[in-house]
């Protein structure tokens, strides 16, 4: 009779029971064809219940080590081939998990949002009344271009605030602006050009090639990409960010967007990915309209994000198809789930429906104008006119400042990391491997500390500026 002891059991009787027999199995103790006791002679043997013992036998048939024949019993199967695989010894594992972001480092290149902007109070508020009021809805599979309270509720800002008429059926949404890239390659297909800005924003070309999409760096000049370049590079589709690029903080004039508008109507497979990441920070004036407004040809993708406007976790962003690519998507991928939450998409919506998206928009812009003007402040009592020169147009959340200094770019880069001080130069978004110190640095205030401001402007003025004097 099977004897074992479990009154030392970790955790419940029946599991112990189970690799108990199991081992046995495992090691031959228990040979193949072997019939077992009954449920209740084995229970009464142990010291259990029968309804333990029953636990662990159906565990045990389960897995294939056991079976059971109609008022015969129980029996030990066949696992003669079946390798008997040895717990693993513990040991170190050596993953190269990619360093985090040393918190006493000031970092003046950071793109993350002031997390005290977030409201808090509004957003858990809209959350409670939308899983109070909405129980079955949010519990509904998302359809996979998004909820439509969701995409109508965006269509009405787009109208109102960017002066865009599109219809909430053309708006995908997903989980971060990488994902709809994804997407896109996946609808326009990967044996085209996608070409992107250069310098730029690197994720988006690695995120192109991560597709198998063949993907073209195109020099920028003093107005925006050049287009005489996207024809030579025989590219077919241009990622660009007109309103506001990263990282020089260009603003495409008019005549470029109508001179890609026109690149691009010279052939049906070509189109435009118009990234606005950022715009509705626009410090001065009225938002820039963007390309897709003057669209008379179904030639822009427009992409946008709520990563900027309300915090950089919130991984809820959306893009503008062309009509007829928007039938294109729901006839070839409509089969993708929308990666977005329905709690987070209905709460969404309400957000901005109701009028809170707006109000924070305003007294977001009117925080960051007030924390740009203190940093340029700051900027200018640090360093002399021919010292420091600073390089913006009044939008977005980030701008260009270029030091009078000798020293290469890396070295800059260097000296200031051995101080706690992270400054990137525009070289750093080159993509081509060519790369010329500008000595231009990006100072990304949205999540800057005022209050360690002053003596890291200072910090950089000893090292870098009176370095070289």
């Amino acid at each position: 009779m099977l004897t074992y002891n479990l009154t030392n059991a970790d955790g419940p009787l029946y599991k112990c029971l189970y690799e108990c027999i199991k081992n046995d199995i495992a090691q031959g103790k228990l040979e193949s064809g072997e019939k077992m006791p009954s449920k209740r002679t084995l229970a009464k043997n142990l010291g259990v219940s029968t309804i333990t013992v029953e636990n662990a036998y159906d565990q045990l048939i389960g897995e294939g080590y056991m079976y059971a024949m109609p008022k015969r019993g129980y029996f030990i199967a066949d696992v003669s081939d079946i390798r008997v695989i040895k717990a693993p010894v513990h040991r170190e594992v050596d993953i190269k998990m990619p360093p985090e972001q040393d918190e006493n480092v000031f970092d003046f290149s950071s793109n993350r949002t002031d997390s005290n902007n977030f409201p808090f109070s509004i957003w858990a508020k809209l959350m409670r009344e939308t899983i109070s009021l909405r129980e079955k809805d949010l519990l509904r599979v998302s359809p996979c271009g998004g909820v439509f309270e969701l995409r109508q509720a965006i269509a009405n800002h787009l109208a109102s605030f960017r002066g865009m008429n599109v219809d909430p059926d053309q708006i995908i949404v997903g989980a971060g602006t990488e994902y709809l890239y994804g997407l896109i390659v996946k609808l326009l297909g990967k044996d085209r050009v996608y070409c992107v800005e250069d310098p730029g924003y690197k994720k988006i070309s690695q995120i192109y090639e991560c597709n198998n999409a063949r993907c073209v760096p195109v020099q920028m000049d003093a107005q925006g990409i050049n287009v005489d370049l996207i024809k030579k590079a025989n590219a077919q589709i241009a990622h660009i960010s007109p309103t506001h690029h990263f990282p020089t903080g260009i603003t495409m004039p008019v005549n470029r967007r109508y001179e890609l508008l026109a690149w691009a109507n010279e052939s049906d497979d070509r189109y435009i990915i118009e990234d606005d990441y950022d715009s509705e920070f626009r410090l001065n004036g009225r938002p820039i309209p963007p390309i897709l407004s003057i669209d008379a040809c179904e030639k822009v993708i427009y992409i946008n994000t709520f990563s900027k406007s309300l915090t950089s976790t919130i991984r809820i962003s959306y893009m503008v198809l062309p009509e007829h690519l928007a039938n294109e998507f729901y006839k070839r991928l409509s089969f993708y789930a929308c990666t977005v939450s329905t709690f987070e998409q209905y709460t969404l919506a309400r957000f901005i429906s109701e009028g809170y998206f707006e109000k924070h928009i305003n007294r977001t812009r009117l925080h960051y104008g007030r924390k740009r003007q203190r940093v340029l402040e700051s900027i200018r009592k640090c360093f002399k006119d021919e010292e420091c020169k600073v390089i913006e147009n009044d939008s977005g959340l980030h701008f260009i400042i270029q030091l009078d200094t000798k020293m290469t770019d890396s070295a800059v880069e260097q000296a200031l990391l051995k101080k706690q001080i992270k400054l990137q130069a525009v070289t750093d978004f080159n993509i081509n491997k060519k790369k010329k110190d500008r000595h231009q640095f990006i100072i990304n205030y949205s999540n800057i500390d005022m209050d360690r401001l002053g003596t890291s402007l200072a910090e950089i003025r000893r090292l870098i500026v009176l370095k070289d004097k």
